[in-house]
């Protein structure tokens, strides 16, 4: 770069920029079969789907998501090499880009509960244009054994339904919305800062 070069720099644009991919070390963002924890044909498949929106209620072709899970016993991958993808390896991580229409889908099995008592759900993380930060939220499991006394769901009260995931045969529904009337429940965790509205 000489000094009269004003292309900008991906920190003065706004992405997201996903398309990195490293030929010599065959690494790229997304990554072959990243939507998929386990393979489709696999017994014990269910789909997790749904559109993610901006705050006037547009989707937004372009956000990429993350999922972290138990597996459909409750126990919570710890081995080495989240981007295995084999049919006898479950890392509880996929990631996926949304469609031209804002749908995201990921293959993987259905959670079981971590803990007893507490219902079951998958942790999705959140990237889109104009964050700057990640967003964390949940699919909650619909009548996942717990669900209606856990205190996160109560405390939720009408909003809880943002982060219930309904069930449609195989598949679990969950829409994000990013900010607006129907805006989905968020997470905050220890050292995540965001700016005030």
């Amino acid at each position: 770069m000489t000094i009269n070069d004003l292309t900008p720099t991906p920190g003065q644009t706004i992405g997201p920029f996903f398309g990195y991919f490293n030929a010599a070390e065959s690494v790229h963002l997304p990554f072959e079969n990243g939507p998929h924890l386990v393979p489709p044909g696999d017994e014990r498949a269910i789909q997790l789907t749904g559109t993610v929106y901006d705050g006037a209620g547009e989707p937004i072709p372009d956000a990429m998501l993350e999922i972290w899970q138990a597996d459909e016993n409750g126990n919570i991958p710890n081995q080495d090499g989240s981007l295995v993808r084999n049919p006898f390896t479950f890392t509880g991580w996929g990631r996926a880009t949304a469609d031209n229409v804002g749908g995201y889908h990921f293959t993987t099995v259905e959670p079981g509960p971590t803990d007893e008592g507490k219902p079951a759900f998958i942790h999705i993380v959140v990237f889109a244009r104009g964050l700057l930060n990640k967003l964390h939220t949940r699919a909650y499991i619909p009548d996942s054994p717990g669900l209606e006394n856990d205190p996160t769901i109560v405390a939720l009260g009408d909003r809880a339904e943002t982060v219930i995931a309904k069930r449609d045969g195989k598949r679990l529904i969950l829409d994000i919305h990013i900010q607006g009337d129907n805006e989905t429940v968020f997470f905050q965790f220890p050292g995540m800062t965001y700016p005030k509205p």
